[in-house]
């Protein structure tokens, strides 16, 4: 059902300095601040690849890349290879790892019921990420999918090659240690791809990426004389089994600028949730969070007062729910927040980030915005499970932005894949 092949990856060389200089966060998730100390970094950063200060951009960013290439900054893999590729990050304390496979994947429409989606997207992005690959001719920057691997096989074959010697090791700015692993017998080469073969995948991150190499896919199909082997029929992807332990998904707070919880406000509220009075801080809005997982607990912020809030199981909430929700499917959290708190008790419209509503990875910086001034009110929401959300996306549901985070993000810079007409997979 999958066809993952292996690529000759574009990877720095010595020359280019240390790897913990040269790799950056995904694309989308650089703001200016982070773009400045990237380009301090280093000359050879690969920011100034995938998110160039200049006005030009894509010219700048393809012509970076040839000359890297042509100064031996960056160099091609001599053989075609997967990458098996981990991470290893502590949240809370714990230490965890997650390792998954980079392989070049075969591009399907979601018509195709091969690769799902589980969230929106928008136009924007999609037309910045289109006009970089028809510039560039380069897959830059991974997308990140997940698998159901039941028998856990290619767990097993990437332990395996986790007893090797890597290819790459390096820790990030957020303190994420990365090694990664080059595979390039043919028979375990075949070997993977027979693990993934009949498997769907589902995109965890990276849906306006993919979306943009089908359509950048199409147009250079549109040419004419085009072969099944050509690299632009495919795209880098990072894909991880759903049963990898180290899949990891944290919650993606909203924050809203304008509303505060006025007497009326908790009344409407008390309409659809049950209420607890909580100590306006952090520790108690986690605790809360924490002590009600599955229950649709919310916890919610505005400076002076802290809330905490679960979904009443009474039969006329529950079909309020379902007229937006389909029985057949999870009713999740941040759906029941954008339906009933934000559409029913607030009445908000079109919500539009950096306008009128912001996200935050971490309770304590949603918190801490509201305290500053930068939004008004927080809502604090428990994570959604990894699992839950592969289940979801093969029955067509498609979830709010900012629904997940799975995290870490896959550093940028670790492989580049070469899609040009010339290059065969």
């Amino acid at each position: 059902m999958v066809d993952i092949r292996p690529f000759k990856a574009i990877t720095y060389t010595s020359k280019a300095g240390p790897t913990e200089n040269l790799i950056t966060q995904p694309y989308d998730k650089i703001d200016a601040a982070t773009q400045k100390q990237y380009y301090e970094a280093s000359p050879y950063n690969y920011c100034r690849l995938i998110l160039p200060m200049e006005a030009d951009k894509y010219t700048v960013a393809n012509q970076r890349i040839n000359q890297w290439l042509h100064e031996g900054v960056m160099a091609r893999e001599s053989q075609p290879a997967f990458y098996i590729a981990r991470q290893e990050f502590t949240i809370n304390g714990q230490k965890i790892s997650r390792t998954g496979i980079i392989a070049a994947v075969e591009l399907h429409p979601y018509s195709d019921n091969v690769v799902f989606p589980h969230e929106q997207t928008f136009s924007a992005p999609k037309a910045d990420r289109l006009n970089m690959l028809r510039t560039l001719q380069k897959d830059l920057e991974p997308v990140f999918l997940m698998f159901q691997d039941p028998e856990e096989k290619s767990i097993k074959f990437m332990a395996e090659v986790a007893e090797t010697q890597p290819a790459i090791q390096t820790t990030d700015s957020l303190g994420v240690h990365h090694t990664v692993w080059k595979v390039t017998e043919p028979s375990k080469i075949k070997e993977l791809r027979d693990i993934l073969a009949p498997k769907p995948v589902v995109i965890n991150d990276g849906h306006h990426r993919y979306e943009s190499a089908v359509l950048y896919r199409d147009e250079m199909r549109s040419k004419g004389n085009w072969t099944a082997d050509q690299a632009f029929n495919y795209h880098m992807c990072y894909i991880v089994p759903v049963q990898e332990k180290g899949l990891v998904v944290l919650p993606t707070h909203r924050l809203l600028k304008q509303y505060t919880l006025t007497p009326q406000l908790v009344e409407e509220l008390k309409c659809y949730f049950e209420i607890t009075e909580l100590s306006p801080n952090v520790a108690a809005l986690e605790a809360f969070l924490a002590g009600h997982v599955g229950e649709h607990a919310f916890g919610v912020y505005d400076g002076k007062k802290a809330l905490g809030l679960i979904l009443k199981h009474d039969s006329s909430v529950l079909q309020y729910v379902f007229q937006t929700v389909s029985k057949e499917t999870k009713v999740f959290d941040v759906v029941i927040l954008r339906d009933i708190v934000f559409k029913q008790v607030l009445k908000i419209g079109k919500l539009t980030i950096d306008d009128n509503i912001l996200y935050e990875r971490w309770a304590k910086d949603a918190v801490a915005k509201v305290d500053s001034g930068e939004a008004s009110i927080t809502f604090l929401v428990n994570p959604i499970k990894a699992s839950t959300v592969a289940e979801v996306a093969v029955q067509h549901e498609v979830l709010p932005e900012k629904s997940t985070d799975f995290y870490p993000k896959l550093v940028s810079g670790l492989v580049m894949m070469d899609i040009a007409p010339s290059e065969a997979l």
